[in-house]
C-alpha cells in the first residue's frame, strides 16, 4: 500500500475507497489512483497536495418548491420526444407535438409532460442521434423544431413534397430514420430562414435573444458552421478529426473561418432562436391547459468529448478521462458513457458559473428539471484514457457548492428539481438531496427489501418522484412479459442458461408484486389463485397494468410518472443499454399516433386510474 499516493489522491478528491449498490466495500488501485491524478494534471510521483479535504461539503441553499406542490400528490407523463407520432410532424415528433401532448394530458388531469433531453447534438450528423451524449447541455437539438409553425414554413414543406417527394418516403416507418428526418428537415429549414433572414436585422426579439446568448451563442453557432463544412468535405462533425488550426477556438483559422461566413453562423443562432421560442410556447400552452407543473426536462449527466462544449471551452472539462460507471450487479465490466467529465478546478475558479449557465437555459422553459445520474452533484466515476470502466475510479465535487449553485438557478426561475439516484449512491448522499428539495427518484422494480418482497406504498418518501420504469429498463408490458430478458439473450449479451435463470427469478418477481397489489387490496380478484401458484398470464392484462399503477400512484411520493408506453401497453423500450446496433436505442416510435391518442380507451383508461389516486387538489 502506497500511503502517499493515497494521501495525494485523496487531497484531490479522488476517493479511494467506496461502498458498491450491494453494499460491499470497495478499493481502487495503485494504478487507478495514478491514471486519475495524472487526468487531473497531478504528478502521481512529486505533485503537491489538494484542498478537497477543506472544501465545504454541505450545501446552504435549497431548490424551490413551487407553492402547493409539497403538500400534494400530482401525477404525469413521460415520453420521449423523438417517439411521437402525428399527421402532420415530419419523421420525428416535435414541440408541436410536445405542447399537444401536453393539452391531451392535462385533459385528463395530468400536472406534468417529461421528455428526454432536449439537448443540442450535431446537425451536421444525423447518425449521432443519442439524447445522453450531447454536443453540449447550453443549446437545444433543432431537429424538434415544427417547421409547419414558423412562418413560410407551410408552404416550403408543400413545395418540397412536389419537388423531392421520395425525401418525404420512409419518413413514416416504425423507427425514426434520423438520417431521412435530416434530408428533409434540414433543407426545409434553409428555405424558411433565406426567407427570414432579411428580416432578422429588425427583429427585436432575435436581436434580444442574440445578446442574451452572447459569447457561448456564438461560440455554439460557428461550431455549428465549422462542423457542416466539415462534414460537407466527408470529414467528421466533432472537432476531435478537424484540421488542427481549427481545433483552436481562439486560433487565426477559426477567425477566419469566422469572418467569412457570417451568414451560416447566423442560421444556427436563428435555429437556437426558434427552439427557445417553441420551446418556451410549449410550456404555455401545457400551463394554460391546467397543468401545475407542465414540463419537466431532463438534464443529461455530460457532454460529448468532440462537441461543441469542449471545443468552445476546453478547460471546463478534462480531455484525459471519461465518465463511466463502476463494476456492479448489471454490468460486471462497469459502463464507459463516453462523456467528457467536467473539472472540479475549473469549476470552482468560475464559481460554477457555467454549470449554473446550463441550469439555467433549461429551466428558463420548465416547470421541473431531472437531474440524470444526480450523483454527480458529489462524485463521478473518471475512466483514465488507456484504461476500461474497471480501471476507473470516482473523483468527487464540492457537494456544497455543486447543489448550492444548483440551487440558485432553481429558485429564481421557480423550478422543481428530481435527482436520478440510482445505481452506487454515496453515504450521505441521499439525506443531502432531501435537505435541498431534491426529490428522490423511486422506480417500482427497484423498490424493494432485501428478501425481494416489494415496499409497500407507505414506505416510499414523501420528497420523491415515483414511477414504475424508466427509458432504460422494460416498460411494464415488456418486464411482464421477460423482454428484457429475451432481448439480452437475442442480442448475444447472456447465455440460454442466464435467461432461464433470469426468466424464473421474473416470475418469482411477478408473484411477489401480486402480493403487494393484494396488501394494498388492489389485486383483481381473477389473480389471487395466480398468486397462490396457479398459471400467470403471458401477457400482462391491461386491467392488471391499471392496478400495478394504482400501486405506484397509490404511494407517499409527491410526484407520479407514467410512462406514454406503459399507458397505451406497448412491449417496445427506448433503450437497451450496453447495446450499439443490436437494438434500435432512441429510434422506436410510438404505437399510436398523437391525433388518436385522446380517443384511446387504454390511455384514457390509465388517466381515470390516476385521477381516482390522485385527486387534483386546490
Amino acid at each position: 500500500m502506497n500511503e502517499r499516493l493515497e494521501t495525494l489522491a485523496e487531497s484531490h478528491g479522488i476517493q479511494i475507497r467506496y461502498v458498491s449498490e450491494m453494499g460491499e466495500p470497495k478499493a481502487i488501485d495503485a494504478a487507478a489512483q495514478s491514471g486519475l491524478l495524472s487526468a487531473l494534471q497531478v504528478d502521481p510521483e512529486g505533485g503537491e497536495e489538494g484542498g478537497f479535504a477543506r472544501e465545504e461539503q454541505k450545501p446552504s441553499l435549497a431548490c424551490a418548491l413551487p407553492e402547493g406542490l409539497a403538500s400534494s400528490r400530482s401525477w404525469g407523463v413521460t415520453c420521449q420526444l423523438y417517439s411521437l407520432r402525428s399527421e402532420r410532424n415530419l419523421g420525428i415528433g416535435d414541440f408541436e407535438d410536445l405542447a399537444r401532448l401536453a393539452e391531451v394530458a392535462a385533459e385528463t388531469g395530468a400536472s406534468f409532460v417529461g421528455v428526454n433531453p432536449l439537448h443540442a447534438l450535431f446537425l451536421a450528423d444525423a447518425g449521432r442521434y443519442s439524447p445522453y451524449s450531447p454536443s453540449t447541455r447550453r443549446f437545444i437539438n433543432p431537429f424538434y423544431l415544427a417547421i409547419d409553425t414558423i412562418e413560410g414554413g407551410e408552404a416550403a414543406i408543400a413545395a418540397l413534397r412536389t419537388e423531392k417527394p421520395d425525401l418525404f418516403e420512409g419518413l413514416d416507418g416504425e423507427l425514426v430514420d434520423y438520417p431521412a428526418v435530416a434530408a428533409a428537415k434540414v433543407p426545409l429549414l434553409r428555405e424558411v430562414y433565406a426567407s427570414a433572414k432579411d428580416g432578422l436585422t429588425s427583429d427585436e426579439s432575435f436581436r434580444a435573444f442574440t445578446e442574451k446568448g452572447g459569447d457561448a451563442l456564438r461560440g455554439f453557432a460557428l461550431f455549428e458552421a465549422i462542423s457542416e463544412a466539415m462534414r460537407a468535405e466527408g470529414g467528421s462533425a466533432g472537432w476531435h478529426n478537424w484540421p488542427e488550426e481549427l481545433r483552436d477556438r481562439t486560433g487565426e483559422a477559426v477567425t477566419s473561418f469566422e469572418a467569412g461566413h457570417e451568414d451560416a453562423i447566423r442560421f444556427h443562432i436563428w435555429l437556437q432562436y426558434l427552439c427557445d421560442r417553441q420551446l418556451g410556447e410549449a410550456q404555455r400552452r401545457a400551463k394554460a391547459a391546467g397543468m401545475r407543473i407542465g414540463l419537466y426536462l431532463d438534464f443529461a449527466v455530460g457532454v460529448s468529448p468532440d462537441g461543441a462544449e469542449t471545443w468552445a471551452d476546453p478547460a471546463l472539462t478534462v480531455r484525459a478521462a471519461r465518465v463511466g460507471s463502476p463494476p456492479d450487479m448489471f454490468n460486471s465490466d462497469g459502463q464507459d458513457w463516453g462523456l467528457a467529465p467536467l473539472s472540479p478546478k475549473a469549476l470552482a475558479e468560475r464559481h460554477y458559473a457555467p454549470l449554473a449557465a446550463a441550469y439555467a437555459g433549461l429551466m428558463e422553459h420548465a416547470g421541473a428539471i431531472r437531474i440524470d445520474h444526480a450523483m454527480g452533484l458529489a462524485r463521478l466515476w473518471w475512466i483514465p484514457e488507456g484504461t476500461n470502466s474497471g480501471g476507473g475510479g470516482y473523483v468527487r465535487y464540492p457537494l456544497g457548492a455543486m447543489v448550492d449553485a444548483l440551487a440558485r438557478v432553481s429558485q429564481d426561475t421557480n423550478c422543481l428539481v428530481i435527482g436520478e439516484d440510482l445505481g452506487t449512491v454515496p453515504e450521505g448522499f441521499r439525506e443531502a438531496m432531501a435537505d435541498s428539495h431534491i426529490l428522490s427518484y423511486k422506480v417500482l422494480y427497484f423498490e424493494r427489501w432485501k428478501d425481494g418482497l416489494f415496499k409497500a406504498t407507505g414506505e416510499y418518501p414523501q420528497a420523491s418522484l415515483a414511477c414504475i420504469s424508466t427509458h432504460d429498463l422494460a416498460t411494464l408490458s415488456g418486464w411482464w412479459h421477460g423482454s428484457d430478458v429475451r432481448l439480452r439473450s437475442e442480442t448475444g449479451r447472456q447465455n440460454a442458461a442466464a435467461t432461464e435463470r433470469d426468466l424464473a427469478e421474473r416470475d418469482r418477481d411477478r408473484r411477489t408484486l401480486l402480493a403487494a397489489l393484494q396488501y394494498e387490496r388492489l389485486l383483481p380478484p381473477d389473480y389471487h389463485a395466480a398468486n397462490e401458484g396457479a398459471d400467470l398470464p403471458e401477457r400482462l392484462p391491461f386491467e392488471l397494468a391499471i392496478a400495478i399503477h394504482r400501486f405506484g400512484a397509490r404511494t407517499r411520493s409527491m410526484l407520479f410518472a407514467v410512462q406514454m408506453e406503459d399507458m397505451i401497453a406497448s412491449e417496445k423500450q427506448p433503450n437497451l443499454p450496453g447495446t450499439t446496433d443490436e437494438y434500435p436505442n432512441w429510434r422506436v416510435r410510438s404505437d399510436i399516433r398523437l391525433d388518436d391518442l385522446a380517443a384511446d380507451e387504454r390511455f384514457q383508461a390509465m388517466a381515470r386510474a390516476m385521477r381516482d389516486e390522485r385527486p387534483e387538489t386546490p
